[in-house]
């Protein structure tokens, strides 16, 4: 399994100073009567009011042990299997020591010590291989996923894996053109910041890998912050829209990019795309940083700085082999805009396949609310409700055929829009159903009797669509009001509460804070958004490896469940309509010149994430580089001319990944067209 830590990162820029080059004394790694009173109050919640309402138990004492080694060696390149059946000791005792009158997870503390021992040993061990004259000619083969492989039982075995990590590493430098006493450099700086890392983490840090790792053995989105995390945190809050705007990702050793957040530099600049993997930092013109095996924390303060600076970023591209080369991504931080996030209008005419048409596109990339002006009754305050019924209003005007509102990579945003922008496209009735851990339900209407437009409604969402764009799809679903079209939605469909442990801890400060799971939402059908998300009425082909994205590749995830339906009142039953619909629909995409690209790159990606080693050899290595990338030039230019453009030199920057929205957006327009034509024969069938 592969180690995955979300982190809402380069929005966040701000002046904190830089980490603390101390190295931290063995000795002081204990718990702290503080961290006691953190630990007696996080078992409360998470056994009493947390949703999932988890009882500390044997299993749970299991699977956190499990976690926690996981979260220190998650490739188990430093602890041996003597440790881990030292650790078994303890396999069915932390609840135990979890919760009880006098919490005692001292066996935390003893643990990360050993790790840190191993670290520190590895860490010599490792600079002397450097040294080593590798034979790249051989035929060997590199394990670089090491989650489900067997501890190592050895030092010796050990010392064979790390001689493939360090040949493997120089390897790729080497290919990247960087002569050997340049890789030899870079690496010893590699390997060194990793051992001094954790020399410098304290009492702080270690206790808040365990109560995470606990955290994540409850429910995925249940995390624990400590004192100074808990002040980072609100500090990147208050400057959350300044930065490059990208959500990143721990992935084995690589910052990853999981999300491009609508008006910011990296949406802007059209250079930085989801999936790509970030393995250098500059500042400016400075000397390029590498950041490969970097905590993610430690990647963003990096990446952050004033407004108006520029940063350098050096890049990896999806489906990119292990040998391809990185390029460069320039950009200056600045605030994420707000009227590049508001919703826009657009109108796609001279649309193939389906001429005469004009489809009014409602871009949505999240759920926004002026929630002080609408507080102060101000009368121009901005919501995404009031902007999309104006944006209706002229597209009606423009005579459009169908709208469109495209919600792909809307990850949320306000409920209160969620369930007031439905509210536009149906009478009145009830939207979305909240249960809280306490069992009680609480349903949310939309009590604004009639409608702000009636026509043609398609909904367009991907695997990015989450929380409340995933309540607004529900919605408009459950009540027949329009078409969903594209992929199964993320499945976030759970409420979290940030609970500020001082609180509770009768004077005593200094505890951290607790994120935790408190509800759950549910849509007017009586089914859950969580786990399972929204299916779409019509799926898109690119939606084949749909289970292994969002909150269904997630362990321990609240699962897909139901409630009572609420009363509301859908439109007439329209499932013959759909069937035509899907029918015309898949006619047209088998054959799609778009779509078979896009299913291609899909595949690809696919085949690399679930790739667990790589050919140490450099014929080979370079042969299966050139392979990908001429297959991905093939791909691109037979997509290319299908569309009347020129062939890309493979020397060209020339990106097509912008075109790839079109491609969806069209077949969005042409089953507005289909749903026009559909209702005409039914009226000329009425009529006759």
């Amino acid at each position: 399994m592969k180690r995955l830590i979300t982190y809402l990162a380069a929005l966040l820029i701000s002046p904190l100073a830089q980490a603390d080059e101390r190295i931290v004394p063995p000795g002081s790694l204990t718990m702290s009567n503080a961290q006691r009173k953190a630990t007696e109050i996080i078992a409360d919640f998470l056994s009493n009011h947390h949703y999932k309402k988890t009882r500390l138990d044997d299993a749970v004492s299991s699977e956190l042990l499990d976690r926690y080694i996981e979260s220190l060696d998650p490739t188990r390149m430093y602890f041996l299997k003597s440790d881990i059946r030292a650790f078994e000791a303890y396999r069915y005792r932390l609840d135990d020591l979890l919760d009880s009158r006098l919490p005692d997870v001292t066996i935390a503390f003893e643990i990360f010590k050993r790790f840190r021992t191993r670290v520190e040993r590895r860490t010599a061990s490792v600079l002397q291989m450097l040294d080593t004259s590798f034979d790249f000619t051989k035929d060997e083969t590199y394990v670089f996923d090491r989650a489900e492989v067997p501890w190592a039982g050895t030092e010796a075995q050990l010392d064979g894996v790390w001689r493939q990590r360090v040949k493997n590493d120089m390897l790729s430098q080497r290919l990247a053109g960087k002569e050997r006493a340049e890789s030899v450099e870079l690496l010893t700086k590699r390997y060194q910041r990793v051992g001094r890392r954790v020399q410098q983490l304290d009492r702080n840090d270690v206790f808040q890998y365990f109560m995470n790792a606990l955290g994540r053995t409850i429910e995925p989105h249940t995390a624990y912050m400590s004192p100074r995390s808990s002040e980072n945190f609100r500090i990147r809050m208050s400057l959350s829209l300044e930065g490059i705007g990208a959500a990143l990702q721990t992935e084995n050793e690589y910052t990853v990019v999981r999300r491009i957040i609508t008006g910011g530099p990296a949406d802007l600049s059209k250079k930085l795309k989801v999936d790509d993997r970030i393995v250098g930092v500059a500042q400016g013109d400075e000397k390029m940083v590498d950041v490969v095996s970097w905590r993610l924390e430690d990647v963003v303060d990096l990446i952050r700085g004033r407004k108006g600076s520029k940063v350098r970023l050096e890049v990896k591209s999806k489906g990119a082999g292990a040998g391809a080369q990185p390029r460069i991504v320039n950009l200056v931080r600045d605030r994420v805009k707000l009227e590049e996030q508001a919703a826009k209008k657009s109108i796609l005419t001279d649309i193939p396949g389906a001429p005469g048409t004009r489809v009014g596109v409602i871009d949505l990339p999240t759920f926004y609310l002026d929630i002080q002006g609408r507080y102060n009754n101000d009368p121009d305050y901005r919501s995404t409700t009031r902007d999309v019924r104006r944006l209706l209003g002229e597209l009606e005007g423009e005579g459009v055929d169908g709208v469109v509102v495209d919600l792909r990579s809307n990850s949320g945003g306000s409920l209160i829009e969620a369930t007031d922008l439905t509210g536009l496209f149906i009478d009145t009735g009830p939207v979305v159903q909240l249960r809280y851990s306490n069992d009680t339900v609480e349903v949310n209407e939309d009590s604004d009797a009639g409608v702000a437009y009636n026509g043609p409604l398609v909904v367009l969402v991907d695997r990015f669509s989450a929380s409340a764009s995933e309540i607004f799809a529900g919605a408009i679903q459950d009540y027949r009001r329009g078409v969903i079209i594209g992929e199964p939605t993320f499945g976030k469909g759970t409420v979290q509460r940030l609970l500020q442990l001082d609180r509770w801890a009768r004077g005593q400060k200094g505890l951290g804070q607790l994120k935790m799971t408190t509800a759950q939402f549910f849509r007017v059908n009586g089914e859950s958004t969580q786990h399972r998300g929204v299916t779409p009425d019509i799926v898109f082909p690119t939606a084949f490896d749909a289970a292994d994205q969002g909150e269904r590749a997630l362990e321990n995830a609240v699962p897909w469940s139901q409630t009572r339906p609420a009363a509301y009142d859908p439109s007439p039953d329209n499932s013959s309509l759909l069937a035509r619909l899907i029918q015309e629909h898949k006619a047209r995409v088998g054959a799609d010149p778009g779509f078979q690209f896009l299913v291609a790159e899909a595949t690809t990606r696919k085949s690399l994430r679930e790739q667990k080693s790589v050919s140490l050899n450099e014929n080979k290595r370079k042969a299966e580089r050139d392979r990908l990338e001429s297959e991905q030039l093939a791909r691109e230019n037979r997509f290319r001319v299908s569309r009347g453009l020129k062939p890309r030199d493979p020397d060209s920057d020339e990106e097509v990944e912008d075109l790839e929205g079109d491609i969806l957006l069209e077949e969005a327009a042409r089953i507005v067209r289909d749903m026009v034509d559909e209702s005409a024969k039914l009226e000329t069938a009425a009529s006759g």
